[in-house]
């Protein structure tokens, strides 16, 4: 419940999430604080993360799946493309103000 480990593995091996966290709550009583708790925590860091919000299209998993295995370059991507923007703005406002735009032709037209 605290890292999700357990839904994770249960999701994965198709069996009851409350079977596998009562079977975990009983190594943890009968085997003592440490083995499971190591265990969980290394589970966790190794396991990939489920988002915190479904993805709704193909384009939100490619890239939910290119920032958990590399965050780094999933925000190079996210700056090239504000880059890539930022100078197409850049271009429409210069075009826009550029003292030769007719305003009013393309408004009329």
């Amino acid at each position: 419940m605290m890292l999700g480990v357990f839904k994770g593995l249960a999701e994965y091996y198709d069996f009851s999430v409350g079977w596998l966290r009562t079977i975990g709550i009983i190594i943890f009583i009968f085997s003592g604080f440490w083995p499971i708790v190591v265990l969980y925590l290394l589970a966790a860091l190794l396991m990939k993360q489920e988002p915190m919000i479904p993805l709704e299209s193909l384009e939100d998993k490619e890239f939910y799946d290119s920032y958990a295995q590399s965050r780094s370059g999933a925000v190079h991507r996210m700056k090239r493309r504000f880059d890539s923007l930022n100078r197409r703005i850049h271009r429409m406002e210069d075009i826009v103000t550029d003292k030769e735009f007719d305003w009013e032709e393309r408004l009329n037209s």
